[in-house]
């Protein structure tokens, strides 16, 4: 979901009354006199540095460990990843704390931009999805799980998330090119869409509410989680699992803009540790109880992701360094993270999808001659989903080229085939008969 960064201010700057604030230096040793002197001027304190603009490294890091991990939990499936790293609840953070900063400018436009970015690029992915579907021979008229006629009004949601896109549970065969599956994995990607641009929709009142009540805008979310996502009260179809969708990860959103107004910097950070070490005990505790079919998989349990989710995010942006550059090693990174950062949409969309395709190009490997023996095929049977994690990024690369600089478009810049922040350093030539003149 694509989502710039100022460096975010977390606290109040320091000032002369401030007990930390450094001592005037004395440059030369100070001489005893018989006469007493007048009292020295204080050295005026020089100003903290102003801080540069540009992108909030640390913010953009966290946003591609989010998405590599969505790539993998989508992979391999395992529970565990849920608990290690909630990458919803830190994508939604993210973009929270984006939309504060950009609510400077009247709201109209900023919500106009923000969907404005977010289309295009679904429009992309959906005109591919449907025309697949369509051409697999799925009617939606016919399909008994989608209503009839009303999965024609359904599939605006192809154009305008507000809700749930229709597609066919099962199409084709499963000996066929992709899993008869595909359709329910390549559009179920899309729930993300629908509840970012329900929070898009909403920034400004959520704002306006945060900061004249901050504690009851921020937990509101997670109260009403505990109404609709344990079954006290229960909406019934995709109206329900929108709404559980938008409660789950609303304290993450409003973290966001808590973070970027400062507000977490004003709580000692040893109370909010200890609070949200305590939020996240008892989301654990409550998701040891109502285990999914999946286990530990915190998708399942509502009450348990928002929980563990916002206090998992509030442990991130309470340690953020703001970084303008990335330190250190992680420094060798830096070019997959300004990528990933600028692709985020299009990784997002189009990587189950790609997932689903490494199944038919790594079955080719069967037919190769070497492949006959029960050893060679033995082999590559029990590290077939390790190859299928090294194939898509290759795949996601392809994406990137062949349909990210939608993103671009999106955005009204000049489209970019590979955006990993990588300047062209060649010197511009110049034409000495006009290298006199003012250039226009």
């Amino acid at each position: 979901m694509t989502h710039g960064y100022q460096p975010t201010d977390t606290g109040a700057h320091a000032g002369p009354s401030d007990p930390a604030w450094p001592a005037a230096p004395y440059g030369v040793p100070q001489q005893r006199v018989t006469e007493p002197e007048p009292e020295p001027v204080a050295a005026e304190p020089p100003a903290p540095a102003a801080k540069k603009p540009g992108r909030d490294r640390y913010l953009d890091l966290l946003r591609s460990i989010a998405l590599v991990r969505v790539v993998v939990y989508h992979l391999f499936g395992w529970a565990w990843l849920t608990v290690l790293f909630p990458s919803m609840g830190v994508m939604f953070a993210l973009a929270g704390s984006l939309m504060a900063r950009s609510l400077k400018r009247p709201a109209w436009g900023v919500i106009r931009g923000r969907v404005r970015r977010l289309l295009p690029p679904l429009w992309v992915f959906s005109a591919v999805a449907l025309a697949m579907m369509f051409a697999g021979g799925w009617n939606p008229v016919k399909d008994p799980d989608h209503g009839g006629t009303w999965a024609l009004v359904d599939l605006i949601n192809y154009i305008v998330p507000i809700g749930a896109p229709p597609f066919p549970w099962h199409i084709g065969s499963k000996s066929g090119l992709l899993e008869d599956t595909w359709a329910v994995q390549a559009a179920g990607v899309l729930w993300y869409l629908r509840a970012y641009l329900w929070f898009v929709v909403a920034s400004p009142l959520l704002l306006w509410a945060f900061r004249r009540a901050p504690w009851p805008t921020l937990l509101a979310p997670l109260g009403l989680t505990a109404v609709v996502g344990t079954g006290i009260v229960t909406i019934p179809g995709e109206t329900g699992n929108a709404v559980t969708d938008f409660a789950v990860y609303g304290s993450c959103w409003v973290l966001g803009m808590a973070h970027h107004d400062g507000f977490l910097a004003k709580i000692p950070r040893y109370v909010a540790v200890s609070c949200a070490a305590l939020v996240m005990a008892f989301g654990l505790w409550w998701a040891s109880g109502h285990l999914g079919p999946d286990g530990w998989d915190l998708n399942d349990i509502p009450l348990a992701q928002a929980t563990w989710s916002f206090g998992f995010v509030v442990i991130l942006l309470l340690y953020s360094p703001s970084w303008q550059e990335l330190p250190g090693r992680l420094a060798k990174w830096d070019k997959l993270v300004t990528l990933s950062n600028n692709r985020a949409v299009t990784i997002y969309l189009w990587h189950n999808l790609l997932i689903m395709a490494t199944v038919p190009i790594l079955d080719r490997l069967y037919e190769l001659p070497f492949m006959q023996d029960e050893r060679a095929t033995a082999a590559l049977d029990s590290t077939y989903m390790i190859w299928m994690f090294f194939l898509v990024w290759p795949l996601i690369g392809l994406a990137i080229l062949a349909v990210g600089w939608v993103e671009d478009i999106a955005a009204k810049r000049s489209p970019r085939l590979w955006p990993n922040g990588t300047k062209n350093t060649k010197p511009r030539r110049r034409n000495s008969s006009r290298a006199g003149h003012r250039a226009k």
